[in-house]
């Protein structure tokens, strides 16, 4: 059968003869990934092996078994595979697909790729984090050693021309689809509130009922399959056969998802993994439930977590291309078509979200940095940075950034850096945990207790009879495989005899969890971070856990998989990282300064005591860290100084800035010593700083404010009345009859004064800026007024003639 992707082969191979490289643009189901390597070999362009490179284990078996049927060969002859734990290949292979990181693996080896005549990456718009740093490898290999090693990228929806220009190299495109297909909008949105896996069953029935041939339904995840799988029972028409297709989907159930049913209409329920590479030929009914679950890695949390997101417009066309494999298809997809413009177009590259820690070690045993090697898109420095501090941690870089013996017997082994880690320190006896927690939890709805995994995995049907818990029959028995792998690649270890939690801290020594005091199970781990747990959870009491798995939430991860841990394993594990501390720091939840002496490991107190001699100074500076979050909040005198100040520093006196913002940037040159005693918000409350604010100016300072802003006026009494600068005037508040005599308006500093003028209750009755002109005015209705309200207060007719005075009158004792 004649495919899309015929027709741009020849292109293609002359671009490779002429350059030895190409970037080929195909769209899905064009054909590439089974036809390409096969023209190469076909047109005798490659001397020595071609190896393809595949994102997944299923694709890599399929496309090599498609291969050889295409050859009538065995598979294993001229075309194979190698995965992880797994290989069909001989002498006589000449097309080998491997998954992505058996590249890695084949140049830290031999950089020469001895017996290698050209590497495909397959699906790179995927952008996976090997398949960019195969890529990398490739690039620098080519120019480096091996100038004659073909190098050719693939890709159903990328934006090629970027990475033409980064391999220098031409862009070969072949034209659409092989048949049409009609897609398919929701008229309105789903219903706010509804279950997603109750919409998609509605849409699929939908499909069933409006079209003919297989149908292929995407969803993002297992759980959302077997979800809707329950939701579709008892409504599927007669003659459908519904098949789930998943990553951890055993492989004879994935073939049977793939194959072809003759007899009966095909609904396959399946994840991305159905997006590319993998053709099942009887779709021709796409149902896009628009979800894709993404891996997010915060590298402050050292935490993996999986987020579920809406598709790109190039995922969404990837998937509407698998109903137009072999003939007119439809496409439905679960959005309005108004929905549809305000997708993303591509979706990130994985070395954007990912945990880099994988990555910096490769490229530590590699001896180069991000910056020498041409990546399609950099790693992000800051993940990058605590990749690398990781990595140090682990013993696998030294001080100086260099890969140490350790971190080169660590990229050898088929794990994340932290269970290679475990692996190599305790030997075969961590292999089954090694396994374990490199592949998802094979118990649902299990408690937290990783002891519990490790007993389904010793012993399966003793745990499923006495466990209520379900369990993954496929996923236990993967682990047990991958396990026994591990023991043979294991060595001796160099502290055998580890309990498993002992094993776990070896991996995580960054989320060895204390728990924090109160009733709520929420644990502070040694890397900084906080985790919480299930109250109900068993493990929630415990007072040391290994936290293996979370939910990655930045803000604070839910612990997923954890296990008991004493203390005197800790201490023993860990004796060069463990040490006594002085600790005088301000708490928030006390707002307080709490000193004490602790015996720390990374962030968490292992023990705990008062630090009843803890230096003042120690105290003052924790103290300004408590300033910092309470603010300044000045009292009436400290303001109506730092007023003055303000505004003699607007005439041209050189005095230093005390407004808010300055000060709370300089408070330790010019707080500090004035904080002694001062340890708690309710002290810091009553804490007058003008004393401190005053200490900022010398003598002569001192001398020239008060002499251009002078801080008070003295009243006719003799009294000295604090004037506040704040407003637009000077201003200051004091007795009506104090300022009885005064015939001229008071001034400071060569201007009036603002007066609010109070009757002797001390309540406001006059504002003015003319003295003389309010005892010539409006002084005689505040009189009449006040006579009768304050009648044993003196009220002159002639208030410029009468004596200033604060007394009543005397009362007539007759």
């Amino acid at each position: 059968m004649r495919l899309p992707i015929d027709n741009a082969l020849p292109a293609l191979l002359d671009a490779l003869r002429a350059r030895g490289r190409a970037v080929l643009q195909a769209p899905p189901g064009a054909g590439k990934t089974t036809r390409v390597p096969l023209a190469m070999l076909d047109a005798g362009l490659v001397q020595g092996r071609i190896v393809m490179l595949e994102p997944r284990r299923i694709a890599a078996r399929t496309a090599a078994a498609r291969m050889a049927e295409t050859l009538g060969d065995d598979l294993g002859q001229t075309v194979g595979y190698r995965i992880r734990g797994e290989a069909k290949v001989s002498k006589a292979t000449r097309i080998e697909v491997v998954t992505e990181g058996i590249l890695t693996r084949m140049i830290q080896s031999d950089p020469e790729l001895p017996g290698i005549g050209a590497v495909i990456f397959d699906e790179f718009h995927e952008r996976s984090l090997n398949a960019d740093l195969g890529l990398a490898l490739c690039l620098e290999i080519a120019g480096a050693l091996r100038d004659d090693l073909m190098l050719l990228t693939m890709s159903a929806t990328l934006d090629a021309e970027p990475v033409g220009a980064l391999m220098d190299a031409p862009v070969v495109t072949s034209e659409g689809r092989a048949f049409p297909v009609d897609t398919r909008w929701l008229d309105r949105p789903v219903a706010k509130g509804a279950r997603f896996e109750a919409a998609m069953a509605d849409l699929i029935v939908q499909a069933l009922a409006e079209t003919e041939g297989g149908v292929l339904a995407f969803l993002p995840g297992e759980g959302e399959i077997r979800r809707t799988e329950a939701a579709l029972k008892g409504r599927l028409p007669a003659g459908v056969r519904l098949r789930p297709l998943f990553g951890a989907l055993p492989f004879k159930d994935q073939r049977a998802a793939i194959r072809p049913e003759p007899e009966e209409r095909k609904l396959v329920l399946a994840t991305a993994i159905a997006e590319t590479s993998l053709t099942i030929e009887d779709v021709r009914v796409v149902v896009d439930g628009g979800r894709a679950r993404r891996a997010r890695f915060d590298p402050g949390a050292g935490m993996s977590r999986l987020v579920t997101e809406r598709v790109t417009r190039a995922e969404a066309t990837q998937r509407a291309g698998r109903a137009g494999r072999v003939a007119p298809g439809v496409a439905y997809r679960l959005w309005t078509r108004g929905e549809d413009g305000a997708l993303a177009a591509f979706p990130p590259a994985e070395v954007e979200a990912a945990d880099l820690a994988p990555l910096a070690l490769e490229l530590a045993v590699w001896g180069a940095t991000p910056e020498q090697l041409n990546f399609p898109t950099p790693p992000p420095e800051g993940a990058f940075a605590e990749a690398r501090a990781l990595l140090t941690m682990l013993g696998a870089l030294d001080e100086g950034g260099l890969i140490t013996p350790r971190g080169k017997r660590l990229a050898t082994l088929p794990l994340h850096p932290r269970l290679a880690h475990m692996l190599t320190e305790v030997g075969p006896d961590a292999a089954p945990l090694a396994a374990l927690l490199s592949e998802r939890d094979p118990l649902r709805g299990a408690p937290a207790d990783l002891s519990l995994r490790l007993e389904a995995l010793r012993d399966p049907r003793r745990y499923a009879e006495t466990r209520p818990h379900a369990m993954d029959w496929a996923g236990i028995e993967r682990i047990r495989t991958e396990a026994k792998r591990l023991t043979k690649a294991a060595g001796p270890g160099i502290r055998p005899g580890l309990s498993p939690a002992e094993m776990a801290a070896l991996a995580y020594p960054d989320r060895i969890g204390l728990r924090r005091k109160g009733d709520a199970a929420r644990f502070q781990l040694s890397g900084g971070k906080g985790a919480c747990m299930d109250d109900a959870d068993p493990l929630a009491g415990a007072r040391l856990i290994v936290v293996t798995d979370t939910d990655g939430n930045p803000r604070e991860a839910r612990i997923r998989q954890a296990i008991e841990i004493p203390l005197s394993a800790v201490r023993a594990l860990f004796p060069d990282r463990i040490g006594w501390m002085d600790v005088c720091e301000w708490s928030r939840r006390d707002r307080r300064v709490i000193a004490r002496q602790q015996e720390r490991l990374g962030a968490i107190a292992l023990d705990d005591r008062i630090w009843a001699d803890a230096p003042p100074e120690a105290l003052s500076r924790a103290m300004l860290d408590g300033v910092r979050l309470l603010g300044l909040s000045p009292g009436d005198r400290a303001r109506r100084f730092m007023a003055r100040v303000a505004l003699a520093r607007g005439g041209g006196f050189d005095l230093p800035d005390l407004s808010e913002p300055a000060l709370m940037a300089t408070l330790e040159g010019w707080l500090l010593p004035f904080l002694c005693g001062i340890a708690t918000a309710e002290q810091w409350k009553r804490f007058d700083i003008l004393t401190a604010l005053e200490a900022q100016l010398d003598f002569a300072q001192r001398q020239a404010l008060d002499a251009s802003v002078p801080g008070s006026f003295t009243t006719p009494l003799g009294r000295k009345i604090p004037i506040d600068y704040s407003g637009d005037e000077p201003e200051i508040a004091l007795r009506l009859q104090e300022l009885f005599g005064q015939t001229t308006h008071p001034q400071v500093a060569g201007r009036p004064l603002k007066i609010t003028l109070l009757s002797p209750a001390q309540r406001p009755v006059q504002v003015t800026m003319d003295l003389p002109g309010f005892w010539a005015g409006s002084y005689v209705d505040v009189r009449k007024d006040m006579r009768a309200r304050y009648p044993r207060h003196p009220w002159p007719e002639d208030p410029t003639q009468a004596d200033p005075t604060l007394r009543a009158k005397r009362r007539d004792r007759s």
